[in-house]
Formats: C-alpha cells, structure tokens, sequence
C-alpha cells in the first residue's frame, strides 16, 4: 500500500488543538472516593449518635467535613473528561 492508514484508536488518541488531553487513569477512583468518603464520614457521624465520632471534638462540625469532602469530589466532576 502506498499510503498508511491509521486505527481507529490513533485517530482517538491524539488530541487536536484547542482540545485537553483526556484524564489520567487514576482520576475517576479519587474523583468518586472522595464523594463516597465524604458520605461515609457522614453516615457514621449519624450513627455514632452524633457525639463520638469520627471526630469528637467537632461534634456538629463533622457534618461540614463530610461535604467538605464530598465538595472536593463534586469539583473534580468539572474537570473530568
């Protein structure tokens, strides 16, 4: 053949000017941890009975480190691709 011909996944991996390249591999897995640990720090903030854990000295203020947390996750959903 004269002429090359390219795959399907070249013609996918590059990336054309103007475009961001595509997220690393690990993105997703910290992009959904934090939103799932956020809402587990949540959960056993309500089990616990609201006073002892996970953090005691916060008491009601472990419920803003849980969306704090889960904050951070929603964010990274901005820049996923």
């Amino acid at each position: 053949m004269a002429r090359s011909e390219r795959t399907k996944t070249d013609r996918t991996a590059e990336t054309r000017p103007g475009e961001q390249a595509p997220n690393p591999v690990w993105f997703k897995p910290i992009m959904f941890g934090f939103m799932l640990v956020g809402l587990v720090w949540i959960i056993v903030f309500y089990v616990s009975g609201g006073s002892q854990l996970p953090i005691p000295q916060l008491g009601s203020g472990n419920i803003l480190v849980g969306f704090g947390i889960m904050f951070i996750g929603f964010l990274m959903t901005t820049r996923w691709r």
